[in-house]
């Protein structure tokens, strides 16, 4: 461990202190994690944890007690910090995708490798140099399977990247000072806050994991799995909101014509597929203007919250568009909030406007008109065409 002769004994503590606070945060973090997930790479990463804050505790002794000034660190610590990021690069890795037994392999292999150090007498004690340049060579060898092997793959590049290019620099500059002697420099006055720092950037790596795994936790809770939109209870419970507040808003009721007929001449893959497309089109056109959701099998729906939109001509250009870029057709039903009229009944109204353009020819947009008089038995509710 190269140790600057112009810095106090005591900086080096006190990056050792801030970085075993910041590992302390991460070792409760992943253990929170996995108690929740009993995923491997929170595993791998508390154990990694675990031989730094060993490594920085040791640090801290030996930079309290005067050990440094007198030359007594014991070299062969450094293992710990070494091994530790082995496990780390593949614990990142595993945040993002499951370890196929290639890359176990390879972590086995890279781990046998490490050990080969220990089996020296009295390696923890006071390694020699070619313990330490092995040790050295062992880890330049991790950032490069991390940099070409895990990089690609790892959903944050960027900050992982970052995090391999601070460690290369830590040992290199360890590696040369086991060639050139460099206590004397001011290197080592900025070599002993790179782990601070390798810390640092592996936190913001593990808790954007976290966030991003949440956010997809949530979203698969609010959304159809097949369509993406939303699903029936999150969209009720958005109009609902709506309508408390008392906003002026529309819904758009629409469902595939001849859906069934579909799925049983070309298949479940082929309806899917198509079912899959309709919901594509009816979010792009309400993504401005509201939001879209899945009521139930073939029948979708958009909730139109802007003042400025014109339900109307959103309702006819989503049967247009349908009519046009695929090979269904659209029944298209939709109905305005008005006064005394709470969310189920908009729902209904716009689902009545709907079932008198499936009635009365199909592909097709109907308002819902308060105003007609009841439809008769046997027929469709009451219901205004507006067909184009």
């Amino acid at each position: 461990m190269p140790y600057s002769s112009f810095l106090s004994p005591i900086v080096p503590g006190i990056a050792a202190a801030s970085g075993l606070y910041i590992i302390l945060i991460m070792l409760l973090i992943c253990l929170t994690m996995y108690s929740r997930q009993r995923k491997k790479a929170y595993l791998y990463m508390v154990a990694a944890f675990l031989f730094i804050m060993a490594y920085e505790g040791v640090n801290i002794h030996f930079a309290f007690s005067g050990s440094l000034r007198q030359g007594n660190y014991p070299e062969g610590a450094d293992w710990l910090l070494a091994f530790s990021f082995l496990l780390l690069n593949f614990a990142v890795y595993q945040l993002y995708h499951r370890m196929n037994r290639r890359l176990r392999a390879l972590l086995m292999v890279m781990a046998l490798l490490y050990v080969v150090p220990l089996l020296s007498p009295g390696f923890l004690e006071g390694a020699g140099s070619w313990q330490a340049g092995y040790i050295d060579l062992c880890q330049l060898g991790t950032v490069m399977i991390g940099l070409f092997g895990m990089a690609p793959r790892v959903g944050q590049r960027k900050k992982y990247t970052a995090g391999l290019a601070v460690y290369f620099v830590y040992i290199l500059v360890h590696l040369l000072n086991n060639l050139i002697p460099l206590e004397k420099t001011w290197i080592p006055a900025i070599w002993i806050w790179l782990p601070l720092l390798f810390y640092t950037l592996l936190f913001f790596i593990l808790f954007t994991r976290i966030v991003e795994q949440m956010q997809s936790i949530y979203r698969s809770s609010i959304t159809d799995g097949l369509t993406n939109l939303y699903n029936r209870r999150f969209f009720t419970r958005q109009l609902n909101r709506y309508v408390e507040q008392g906003l002026k808003v529309s819904l758009i009721f629409c469902d595939i014509d001849n859906f069934k007929k579909l799925n049983d001449t070309e298949g479940h893959a082929r309806a899917d597929q198509v079912l899959k497309q309709v919901a594509a089109i009816i979010e792009e056109e309400v993504d401005e203007a509201g939001l879209a959701g899945r009521y139930g099998g073939e029948e979708l729906v958009a909730l139109i919250v802007d003042k400025r939109a014109k339900v109307s001509r959103i309702a006819e250009q989503i049967r247009a568009r349908v009519e046009a870029e695929t090979i269904v057709t659209l029944s298209v039903g939709y109905s305005v909030l008005r006064a005394g009229t709470n969310a189920g009944t908009l729902i209904s109204q716009a689902d009545q406007a709907m079932y008198r353009s499936k009635t009365t020819g199909k592909n097709k947009v109907t308002a819902y008109r308060s105003s007609n008089p009841p439809a008769a038995a046997g027929t469709a509710p009451s219901a205004e065409s507006a067909n184009t």
